[in-house]
């Protein structure tokens, strides 16, 4: 009886213990430089910022070689929009990038909009600019707190924190929802600002240098946070624009390219903005590049507010924009569109469209095909994560293991944003 006990108990054992990729830590493997550690990080580890698994071979503490493993968070985003109807999947952008979700509605609704030859009417383009550059400051805001979090200074993310609530509290009032909007849509926007909302926009304009200037004092010449960031995850310009990098990570290589200056959209060729470049390409240059886009953000901001134009903020092209509500009781003609438009949705020629936008992570773009129907035939998204996270290996590369939480702090990835 305790011989088939033990059989039993040792198969169990064997069955339950896990292989490497399913849950080991650690294994040891002796090459001819010595013994080499395999260490998984992640895909729980609170610094890979979502479930993202790199597999480090270690030799001692070096990193000989990080290969990130995705598809944890997969959820097939681009196949579940060809199965809805055009203005069914935009809520679909929204969790994409779920930190830029007002950008990826940009995108998506350009996209839609080249397809469909839509002209977006001047108070809408105008709202479209602030709310990106709201959403902007919001997303480098999540990034600087949880960056300083995994680095050991924990004081900042509060501070970043108080900031982003704020801004989420704009798009709470305009909404109702305070992140998974879906506020700028194919046409223009789903409505116009509530009283008070320019109000409360203003007020964290004006108040905000002052704490983008507590943020710089606490860590930007912080000879502890310089010296800890500095020198690491280097990647030249050649190799940056090789591996497809886009947004900070590109520029903190000293590559001047952001789409809002190289083809502007929604009106971005008014303002007067500058684009922040690194020198070193290394973590702290990708930190300064965001820090002095805070302040450009803030920048456009500041223009951008003085004279929104006035008039509508959907476009009158029955194509697609519902009638005005007042006509609804009164125009059996209006009830049926308006019912046909949320229903049956409405169908762009057949033909093909892209669309891209400087998120805060940076390329994000859009490709639709349409076969004519009420549903895209094909969407493609174009994420800068994606891109971004390619590179890592090459950044953590000869590098020590600690200094791998902060390489991928600096390419402030989002796993929505890869697992599509």
């Amino acid at each position: 009886m305790a011989t088939i006990e033990r059989d039993l108990q040792e198969q169990a054992q064997q069955q339950y213990t896990p292989k490497l990729g399913q849950g080991v830590d650690i294994e040891r493997v002796d090459t001819d430089d010595g013994e080499v550690m395999i260490v998984n990080m992640g895909p729980q580890h609170p610094s890979t910022h979502g479930v993202l698994r790199l597999v480090v071979e270690l030799n001692g503490e070096n990193v000989m070689k990080a290969t990130p493993h995705i598809g944890y968070l997969h959820t097939g985003l681009e196949k579940t929009m060809e199965n809805m109807t055009y203005y069914k999947a935009l809520t679909i952008t929204d969790r994409e990038d779920y930190l830029s979700n007002l950008m990826n509605n940009l995108a998506y609704s350009m996209a839609v909009e080249k397809l469909m030859d839509i002209e977006v009417p001047p108070r809408a383009q105008r709202l479209r600019l602030i709310l990106n550059e709201f959403e902007r400051i919001a997303s480098h805001l999540l990034w600087l707190g949880t960056h300083a979090l995994d680095i050991g200074a924990m004081t900042l993310f509060f501070y970043t924190w108080r900031e982003r609530d704020a801004i989420l509290d704009l798009k709470e009032m305009m909404s109702g929802v305070r992140m998974m909007t879906s506020w700028i849509c194919p046409g223009g926007l789903r409505g116009d600002m509530p009283e008070g909302w320019f109000y409360k926009a203003q007020k964290f304009v004006d108040a905000f240098p002052k704490r983008l200037d507590e943020y710089n004092r606490l860590v930007s010449k912080n000879p502890i946070w310089v010296e800890r960031l500095s020198g690491i995850g280097v990647i030249s310009a050649e190799d940056a624009i090789a591996w497809g990098l886009s947004g900070p990570s590109l520029r903190g290589s000293g590559v001047a390219w952001d789409i809002r200056k190289a083809n502007p959209y929604t009106g971005y060729e008014q303002f007067d903005f500058d684009i922040p470049v690194g020198k070193n390409g290394d973590v702290y240059d990708r930190f300064l590049c965001r820090m002095e886009e805070l302040r450009q953000s803030h920048r456009i901001l500041v223009q951008a507010l003085k004279d929104v134009p006035g008039g509508p903020v959907m476009t009158s092209d029955r194509k697609v924009a519902p009638p005005p509500r007042a006509e609804l009781d009164t125009s059996m003609e209006s009830l049926i569109h308006h019912f046909k438009i949320f229903t049956e949705g409405y169908h762009p020629p057949i033909g093909e469209a892209y669309a891209a936008v400087e998120s805060a992570r940076g390329e994000k773009g859009y490709y639709i095909y349409s076969d004519g129907s009420n549903k895209p035939y094909r969407v493609k998204i174009k994420g800068p994560s994606f891109n971004n996270l390619q590179a890592l290996p090459k950044m953590a590369e000869g590098r020590m293991i600690a200094d791998v939480v902060a390489i991928i702090g600096s390419i402030d990835i989002v796993l929505g944003d890869i697992d599509r």
